[in-house]
């Protein structure tokens, strides 16, 4: 398990950095991670990035999705069939007053407001949804996205 938590805080590790940290050779950490990639353990890999910085205008939008549990199957087959639409990035069932929490990824307002009103909101068993806009991001993935200013002053206390 401490190579599966390495893996997630740092993908990019080569396998001997991997094998040193996890006092392990690096033939047996590329097969262990060939075979949780092969039994869906480890679905893939990603970069986390600074949208100000790289000028990305996308929106993203967190929606609050509450459903009618279908019998036999819950909230299982709804989620799936939410899920599979290509502006869904994540689909989480949630405790609380609602029963889906998904997070949707558009060019604009526009896109996601037409997603939410022709897509989710007319699917049979959805009963309603509220919309909250992300506006700025702090920390996402175990990345803070603002550091605070390094100083060369001394700290001044009373």
């Amino acid at each position: 398990m401490k190579l599966l938590e390495l893996l997630r805080r740092k993908a990019r590790a080569s396998y001997q950095e991997l094998a040193d940290l996890t006092d392990s050779t690096e033939t047996v950490v590329q097969d262990q991670i060939t075979a949780w990639e092969k039994d869906h353990t480890i679905l893939g890999y990603h970069a986390v990035t600074n949208p100000e910085i790289i000028g990305d205008t996308s929106v993203s939008a967190f929606i609050e999705v509450r459903l009618t549990p279908e019998r036999g199957g819950g909230f299982d087959r709804m989620a799936m069939r939410i899920a599979r639409f290509d502006q869904v990035v994540s689909c989480y069932l949630a405790s609380g007053g609602y029963d889906l929490m998904v997070v949707v990824e558009g060019a604009d307002l526009r896109e996601v407001a037409r997603f939410v009103s022709e897509k989710l909101s007319s699917l049979d068993g959805v009963l309603s949804t509220a919309t909250h806009f992300r506006l700025k991001t702090y920390k996402e993935n175990g990345f803070l996205f603002e550091t605070e200013p390094e100083t060369d002053r001394l700290a001044v206390s009373p």
